[in-house]
C-alpha cells in the first residue's frame, strides 16, 4: 500500500510530461526492414535543422548510397507535403564498396542513419516527407514510406541528436589543408579512365571514389599502377570521353583522420567541396 502514491504520482506526471517527439514509429518497408524518421527536435538560429531516415535491416541486406552504382536503386525524398519547410538534403555517409557477380555498387549494410539537412521558416515547422529506397537482399526491390515530425520541439531529443551526429561524423567533408591532396585529373594514356596522383601519403588509394553529379559515367574500383602515387580510375561501360569536358568530378576519399571530398574538371585543379 505505501508504494501506491508513488504510482500514482508517475502516472500523473507521464500524463503532463509527454514523451520527446523527436522520432516517429517503425514502419515494415520489406521483409525484416523496418524504416523510421528521427529528428534532432531542435531548430538553430539560422534556419535549419537536421532529421534522418533510420534504417533497421538485417547484416546482409543493404540500401544504397547517393550514387547506387550499376544495380542499385537511387533514393528519391519528396518534402512538397511539408509545413515551413524550404529544402531537404541528404548527407551522405562514406559507403562500402560492393562487387556481385561482376556488378560494382556503393551501399550500406545492416543499421543505417542517413542524416537530412532541412531549411525551414516559420516558428512550427512540421515536416512531411515520402521517401523511395532501394533494398536489396536476395532480390531487389523499391520500398515506400511517408512520415510527418514537428521539427521544433520544447526540448531537443538528445539520443536522436547523438544518432545523427554520430553519422554525420562519417559524412565526407571539403579537404582542410592548404595543399591539394592529388595533382590535377588527367586522361589515362589509353582514354579508359581518369589518373589521380596522390600527393598526400595518408590517403588511401583503394579508397577513392570518382563520381559527377549526375552519376554517369559510373567510375569502377580504383586501379593501382607500377608507380605507388599514381591511380586510374576506369570508366565501366563504353563512354564517349566527351562528355566528361567541363564536369566537375568529385574525388571522395579515406584517411586516418575521416573521409574528405575534393571535385575538379578533368585538367583542372582540385578543390575541397562541401
Amino acid at each position: 500500500m505505501a508504494m501506491r502514491p508513488l504510482i500514482v504520482l508517475l502516472a500523473v506526471l507521464s500524463t503532463l510530461c509527454p514523451a520527446l517527439a523527436g522520432e516517429t514509429a517503425w514502419q515494415e518497408i520489406a521483409p525484416g526492414v523496418s524504416l523510421r524518421l528521427i529528428s534532432t527536435g531542435t531548430v538553430a538560429a539560422n534556419g535549419t535543422t537536421l532529421v534522418a531516415l533510420e534504417l533497421d535491416m538485417p547484416p546482409t541486406t543493404k540500401t544504397y548510397w547517393r550514387v547506387p552504382g550499376q544495380t542499385g536503386l537511387p533514393t528519391a525524398l519528396d518534402s512538397s507535403g511539408s509545413e515551413g519547410v524550404e529544402a531537404v538534403s541528404i548527407r551522405w555517409p562514406y559507403p562500402e564498396r560492393d562487387s556481385q557477380q561482376g556488378y560494382l555498387d556503393y551501399v550500406y549494410f545492416g543499421r543505417v542513419v542517413l542524416p537530412i539537412a532541412v531549411a525551414v521558416t516559420g516558428d512550427r515547422p512540421s515536416l512531411q516527407l515520402d521517401a523511395l529506397l532501394g533494398i536489396c537482399s536476395e532480390i531487389c526491390i523499391p520500398a515506400q514510406a511517408s512520415f510527418t515530425l514537428s521539427l521544433s520541439e520544447a526540448a531537443p531529443d538528445r539520443p536522436n541528436g547523438l544518432r545523427i551526429r554520430q553519422a554525420l561524423a562519417q559524412v565526407p567533408i571539403a579537404w582542410p589543408a592548404a595543399g591539394a591532396p592529388f595533382e590535377q585529373l588527367r586522361w589515362s594514356a589509353d582514354g579508359s579512365g581518369l589518373e589521380l596522383r596522390l600527393v598526400d601519403p595518408a590517403i588511401d588509394p583503394d579508397s577513392l571514389i570518382a563520381t559527377t553529379a549526375s552519376g554517369q559515367p559510373l567510375f569502377g574500383a580504383p586501379q593501382k599502377s607500377p608507380q605507388s602515387d599514381l591511380v586510374l580510375l576506369p570508366i565501366l561501360g563504353k563512354s564517349d570521353n566527351s562528355v566528361l569536358d567541363d564536369v566537375e568530378v568529385a574525388i571522395t576519399f579515406m584517411t586516418p583522420s575521416g573521409s574528405f571530398e575534393v571535385a575538379g574538371a578533368v585538367g583542372a585543379a582540385l578543390a575541397g567541396k562541401e
